[in-house]
């Protein structure tokens, strides 16, 4: 398994603060050196900060209404 494969598996730890702290120095070590795990993490950290402030976000009138005939039709062809 690749070291990218293997931060990835133990993202999820790292980001809650349950891996141990050489896991962690491993982690952000290979980061400064991987451009692409990083963008990951940093994405990853500012969903979940989002997604933790639990603001609600009001979409759009024209948004609202594409996503409500996206998800009717969803939902008529799975009962067909």
């Amino acid at each position: 398994m690749s070291k990218c494969e293997n931060m990835l598996a133990s993202l999820g730890d790292y980001l809650d603060g349950e891996l141990q702290a050489s896991l962690c120095a491993e982690i952000e070590a290979h980061m400064k050196g991987c451009d692409k795990c990083r963008l990951v993490v940093d994405n990853l950290k500012k969903t979940v900060q989002v997604f933790k402030a639990g603001k609600a976000v009001e979409l759009p009138p024209d948004i609202q209404a594409r996503l409500h005939q996206a998800l009717a039709a969803s939902w008529k062809k799975k009962q067909t």
